[in-house]
């Protein structure tokens, strides 16, 4: 089974929009080790951080991280390992249009 590693996604979503950062393309698994949120302007911000898994739609369950504050011009960086299957979506959410997310992994196919 051939593993990839990459940068598995990036996204700036508009502010309190949850937004898909990340969808295990079909027949393929992932491990995501690394997760950045990067503030880009003056303040603070919140930010959102869901798995779906198989896509289904967004619940509590979900959040691996909820309202957490990221202040200015800082990141935070979380290193999580988290192993997803085929289909399964990471949701991020930020209180600003002024977050960055970052994802990287690899993906097994």
């Amino acid at each position: 089974m051939p593993t990839t590693y990459k940068v598995l996604g990036q996204v700036n979503p508009a502010a309190t929009t949850d937004t898909t950062l990340y969808t295990v393309p079909a027949a393929t698994s992932a491990v995501v080790s690394t997760i950045s949120v990067a503030q880009l302007a003056a303040g603070f911000s919140t930010f959102r951080i869901a798995v779906r898994p198989a896509g289904a739609a967004i619940a509590t369950k979900h959040y691996l991280a909820y309202d957490v504050e990221v202040y200015e011009k800082t990141a935070q960086t979380l290193t999580l390992g988290v192993t997803l299957a085929a289909t399964d979506v990471i949701t991020v959410r930020a209180g600003s249009a002024n977050v960055a997310f970052s994802a990287f992994g690899s993906e097994l196919t």
